[in-house]
């Protein structure tokens, strides 16, 4: 016996009700999936972007200390004066470079003189 025609009609219309079930179910998966894989990838890249942040942020700070530590201080910010102070006195500092000169301050320094940034020698 032949199928009737209502029948037929009821059979595409599952078939293709079937296929969107599964296109859609299908898709589902996929988005799942992207944003599964989309995490760890932005995940990452925001940490890259982070540590590289960082990074540049300490080179920087480095960077200045040196020029810093380049650059001398002029006799006024240093505070010195050509006479001891008590018994302290740059002959006696471990930053006096013989005969006249300093490795922070600028300009002819005394072995007698006396500025704040000296420092004892051991």
């Amino acid at each position: 016996m032949p199928p009737s025609a209502s029948s037929v009609t009821m059979i595409r219309f599952d078939a293709k009700k079937s296929a969107k079930k599964n296109a859609k179910d299908s898709a589902e998966e996929s988005a799942k999936k992207s944003t599964m894989t989309a995490r760890p990838v932005l995940r990452r890249a925001i940490l890259r972007a982070a540590l590289a942040s960082a990074a540049a942020w300490f080179a920087s700070g480095a960077m200045s200390r040196a020029r810093a530590a380049d650059r001398k201080m002029s006799q006024k910010e240093a505070e010195y004066q050509d006479s001891p102070k008590d018994i302290r006195m740059c002959a006696t500092c471990t930053l006096f470079e013989p005969p006249k000169s300093c490795k922070v301050v600028e300009g002819e320094i005394s072995p007698n003189g006396w500025c704040r940034a000296f420092a004892l020698a051991d």
